[in-house]
């Protein structure tokens, strides 16, 4: 009895539940419309509506249709970049980068780095325009010089054989003359390559007492002299005209070089870079915020 009686009651709780889920499956079907929270759509615009919309948008600017620009290859022209990190550089010019890079980083001694205390732009202006006066002549003034002192010899003429100051070069040269101190100023170009080259000329200088100075550059040497480069380049005297002007030249360059011990003492270089310099700050500032700490509590 007990069995069936169960039995009964199981088949009975099955048939109830299945009521139960048709009888809820159809109230839900019948309002779900009715509390649906989808958005209402938006009435449907007709092809004539759009038509219509575009010619009023042509007509707005008939001249210039908007059209998307496309940048592939053999299309639109390409718009203005900084394209310095793709170019391919000559040789020559990354190493000059790399070498600037070099001795801003490693130690560099004081004999070297005081090649890179150049004149400023006022005192090398100066120096320029004293020095363009005695240029050596060009090969047509030359040869216009031996012709008239030929002509002159050819009428038993006197011709004028006094020696005309111009400036001398050519390292050996300038050498001779600080050595012997007939150089009344000397002016070393801060980019020979190799520096050994020059690098014993300054305190040369200092040892005989010529008044010298690192200039800009070997390029502008040369242009003094009609050459493409030139190392340095020497004064031997000056006109009764220049006379003032040289003299306080002189003396403005013997304490900015001559007497400046402070250049051969100073080393250049060890400079870090950005990024090391950010690390060195971030580490300062942690270190300021724990002082902080420290001396609040």
């Amino acid at each position: 009895m007990s069995g069936g009686f169960w039995m009964s009651s199981k088949f009975e709780q099955i048939i109830l539940v299945d009521v139960q889920y048709l009888f809820f499956s159809f109230i839900f079907k019948k309002y779900i419309k009715r509390f649906s929270l989808t958005m209402p759509k938006a009435p449907k615009t007709s092809k004539a509506k759009k038509v219509q919309k575009k010619v009023a948008d042509r007509k707005k600017n008939p001249l210039f249709v908007r059209d998307a620009k496309n940048f592939r290859i053999g299309n639109d022209v390409q718009p203005k970049r900084d394209l310095s990190r793709y170019v391919r550089w000559p040789r020559y010019i990354l190493l000059h980068r790399q070498k600037k890079i070099l001795l801003q980083r490693i130690k560099v001694p004081a004999a070297i780095h005081q090649f890179s205390k150049t004149l400023d732009k006022n005192q090398s202006s100066k120096v320029y325009a004293l020095l363009k006066k005695y240029a050596p002549e060009t090969k047509t003034e030359k040869k216009q010089r031996l012709v008239k002192a030929a002509e002159s010899k050819a009428q038993n003429q006197k011709t004028d054989s006094k020696k005309v100051t111009v400036l001398k070069f050519g390292l050996n040269h300038v050498t001779t003359l600080v050595e012997t101190k007939k150089a009344k100023l000397v002016l070393i170009a801060y980019d020979v390559d190799p520096i050994e080259l020059v690098v014993w000329l300054p305190q040369l200088c200092r040892r005989q007492e010529v008044p010298f100075a690192f200039v800009k550059n070997k390029a502008r040497l040369g242009a003094l002299v009609h050459q493409k480069t030139a190392t340095c380049v020497a004064l031997t005297d000056v006109r009764k005209e220049d006379q003032a002007e040289f003299d306080n030249l002189a003396r403005d360059l013997r304490q900015h070089y001559n007497e400046n011990h402070e250049l051969l003492r100073t080393i250049g270089g060890g400079q870090v870079g950005i990024k090391s310099r950010h690390q060195q700050e971030a580490i300062k500032k942690a270190f300021e915020i724990e002082e902080l700490k420290k001396t609040s509590q």
